[in-house]
């Protein structure tokens, strides 16, 4: 039996199939079925606050990563190209999984964090980065992560300042955000050009033909 959370033999389908073709198993995910272009499409129509926002269009995931990969720049601008594309890469996993709010994910506990971990270190195998981001990246990430929520929660969440201080903490000093949420379509064609840009940067070139087992 193949090594991840499968229990019994006989558990029921837990794969699904992505527009690019791929047949992703969910509990056993391989880097061998990961497209960026199925994450982008995903990523750009989750919705961040389960689509309890103002405006005509939701606030993507997709959108959301890009602001988060601009804010550790601001933050660490001589950080590596590779350690941005793992900040636009942060919530990857929820073109699969979704955008779960943070009281959800603790009421599910381990397994899902467990589940989360294998497909985020499946995507970054991927992509040519480290399945697992070091410490410092990762809590690097989660500041401009914070730093993006804290503008989000008070644009357009309904939050209000001293609120979104209270669950967020400030904003890294010197940075503004008038956020404008995009259409899917062009929320999922900037994340591709950012992930592009990035992974040129890093040195790092899909060969989209070594995954083709077909």
């Amino acid at each position: 039996m193949r090594k991840g959370l499968r229990r019994t033999k006989e558990a029921p389908r837990a794969w699904q199939r992505m527009l690019s073709g791929r047949r992703l198993d969910l509990l056993d995910p391989s880097p061998m079925d990961i497209e960026i272009e199925d994450i982008a499409h995903g990523l750009a129509r989750v919705a961040r606050w389960n689509g309890q926002t103002v405006g005509e269009h939701a606030f993507s995931v997709a959108q959301h990563s890009v602001v988060v990969e601009e804010i550790v720049a601001h933050i660490q601008p001589d950080i590596e190209p590779r350690w941005r594309l793992a900040a636009l890469l942060h919530d990857a996993s929820e073109y699969v999984i979704g955008d779960m709010i943070s009281p959800f994910k603790a009421a599910l506990g381990v397994d899902y964090k467990l589940f989360e971990e294998r497909l985020e270190n499946a995507i970054h195998t991927r992509f040519g980065l480290p399945a697992k981001t070091p410490v410092l990246i990762k809590r690097l990430i989660k500041q401009a992560d914070r730093a993006c929520a804290f503008f989000e929660a008070t644009q357009l969440a309904g939050f209000g300042h001293a609120e979104s201080l209270d669950f967020f903490g400030a904003p890294p000093a010197g940075y503004a955000l008038k956020i404008e949420p995009q259409a899917p379509a062009d929320a999922q064609a900037h994340y591709l050009r950012r992930f592009e840009v990035l992974s040129e940067a890093a040195g790092y070139t899909a060969h989209a033909q070594a995954f083709d087992t077909e």
